[in-house]
């Protein structure tokens, strides 16, 4: 399980770096970072995202932790990278499940509430660890809500998340299409390590397309995510104001794509 923990007074890592400037903090200084090295494990992964001001910490690990400054200015259309979250989100990648346990990709969404798509059982016990960091952090002491997909491993991983957390069913909220695992067309069945052909890909652009396939499995792009999980966003900054949103994911796409999306990094890397 790989976790992000955000601690303002450490100093960013030597350069290369970019420096940005945001108004009432300090100068910001961003290392260039692989997006796919975010959140890459199978294993359960948590990345917070707090509210209320702008710092970047890059970990040796390279995961990303960002905090915004709070804006006097009305809400308006959500746009990547905001200027503002109104919301603390933790970001979860849902742990092993069956089919990645036979080192088979698995992205249609017809099957995506199989029980072949559950959690495995290394997957529950990585939910289980993720879901005690996440009270250890006291992601839920002053109540939160949790977003699965419904796909069946990330709404497993919630329920186990809200009952190590004491957190309401009320406040499990099923998300039915913009949490989707990335849809890897062709490659579908195909053994796991295959999806490196397809980050090799993204490298060249974002809108470049797994092969299609006729069995309804969708081919997605990384623009095609990134449309989806913004879209996601701005619900969430829509429905809810200073509250904590725990968001589930059953794929690592989803959050790294996110995340770029959060602090402005290039989506092809």
């Amino acid at each position: 399980m790989l976790v992000t923990a955000f601690a303002a007074n450490k100093t960013p890592p030597p350069s290369p770096t970019t420096t940005v400037n945001h108004p009432e903090t300090r100068q910001i200084h961003l290392k260039p970072i692989n997006r796919r090295r975010i959140l890459t494990s199978l294993a359960a992964t948590i990345t917070p995202f707090f509210a209320p001001r702008l710092e970047v910490n890059y970990e040796e690990s390279n995961l990303v932790t960002a905090t915004f400054l709070p804006s006097a200015d009305a809400r308006g259309l959500f746009q990547m990278p905001p200027p503002r979250l109104s919301n603390r989100y933790f970001l979860v990648r849902a742990g092993e499940s069956e089919y990645e346990s036979m080192g088979i990709i698995n992205t249609n969404p017809v099957a995506k509430t199989s029980m072949d798509n559950g959690l495995s059982k290394i997957g529950k016990i990585q939910t289980v660890k993720a879901a005690l960091k996440l009270k250890e952090m006291g992601a839920c002491d002053n109540n939160c809500w949790i977003w699965p997909s419904i796909t069946q491993r990330a709404y497993q991983a919630a329920e186990i998340i809200a009952a190590i957390n004491v957190v309401n069913r009320s406040n499990v909220v099923p998300e039915y299409s913009f949490l989707d695992a990335r849809g890897l067309g062709a490659y579908e069945g195909r053994p796991l390590q295959s999806v490196s052909e397809i980050y090799a890909s993204d490298v060249v652009s974002q809108n470049v397309k797994p092969p299609p396939i006729s069995d309804g499995t969708p081919n997605e792009s990384v623009a095609d995510v990134f449309v989806r999980v913004t879209q996601l966003m701005s619900i969430l900054e829509t429905q809810y104001s200073e509250d904590t949103v725990i968001i589930v994911s059953p794929d690592s796409d989803n959050l790294t794509i996110l995340q770029a999306g959060l602090v402005g990094l290039d989506l092809r890397r």
